[in-house]
């Protein structure tokens, strides 16, 4: 009698504070990542990628602190890898204990019962969802960039007004958002003149990876070359971009869009999210 009890009790509670986390959210963030580990270079060679650790975590850490749920997403449904050169003090003030921590977030938030796949998401819909964010790591030029669907769901988001997050390489993820990416993904690669036809954010202010960073990164390849820089193909595109100095944090607004450089733009970019979703919860209408 008094187990059976005792039992009620226990699952009342977990009734409760269920009840509290979902009362507690603010809402949903779509939070889009590739599925994909090894990008492409020139001359039919690749390299290991994946997220930066720091890019994903610690805007995923501020958002969940500050009352949001993440729904992690992948083209295929997959688990999403980190860039093993993430794992770095370097990029979190070079705080050890800070690192391991996101990094552990950062497992927790992609075990694969927690990813679903983005044709999935779209089917039951988009409307849920508050904002979406795209971390960055050289990933998102493999399987993001060039992807009809990423597209379909970056538009669903522009016509919402809804804030639309991008860090580093992560916005190279909005050329997707035009008619053929795929056909202008290959005049990129091929040098060749293209049009973004489409492009739903031509002519906006942004920023990227820029052309100096990538050469930083570009001359640990040893020799290996990339098959097209990000920053030039968002000028190409149409994109208004704009740039701090290399390694400075830099975050650039308009409009939905936010945008950061660098890795260094992680808190910045964090910030600029939940300004703007605060905005957008403050101009809803109640209902």
């Amino acid at each position: 009698m008094f187990l059976s009890r005792l039992f009620r009790i226990f699952a009342l509670l977990l009734m409760g504070a269920a009840s509290f986390t979902h009362a507690a959210s603010k809402g949903e963030v779509l939070v889009l990542l590739s599925s994909e580990t090894e990008l492409p270079l020139q001359g039919k060679k690749s390299f290991p990628s994946g997220y930066y650790v720091n890019e994903f975590g610690v805007p995923a850490d501020a958002l969940i602190k500050a009352g949001y749920t993440l729904t992690i997403v992948t083209p295929k449904g997959n688990v999403p890898k980190p860039d093993v050169r993430s794992i770095d003090p370097l990029y979190f003030g070079k705080n050890r204990n800070e690192m391991l921590r996101i990094k552990k977030l950062t497992e927790q938030l992609t075990q694969a019962q927690n990813v679903r796949s983005l044709q999935d998401v779209m089917q039951q819909g988009l409307d849920r969802y508050s904002a979406i964010f795209i971390p960055g790591g050289h990933a998102p030029l493999i399987d993001l960039a060039n992807n009809p669907m990423v597209g379909t769901t970056l538009q669903h988001f522009h016509r919402k007004g809804k804030p639309t997050a991008a860090i580093c390489h992560g916005p190279i993820t909005l050329l997707a958002a035009q008619k053929d990416p795929k056909a202008f993904e290959q005049s990129l690669i091929q040098n060749q003149k293209m049009n973004a036809e489409g492009w739903i954010y031509h002519g906006y202010q942004m920023t990227i990876f820029s052309n100096e960073e990538e050469h930083v990164f570009e001359n640990s390849l040893h020799g290996d070359k990339l098959r097209y820089y990000p920053a030039n193909a968002m000028k190409k595109a149409g994109g208004n971009i704009q740039f701090a100095k290399a390694w400075q944090p830099h975050v650039v607004i308009d409009r939905e869009l936010i945008t950061g450089q660098n890795p260094y733009s992680d808190h910045a970019l964090a910030q600029a999210l939940l300004k703007a979703l605060a905005t957008q919860t403050q101009h809803s209408p109640k209902i």
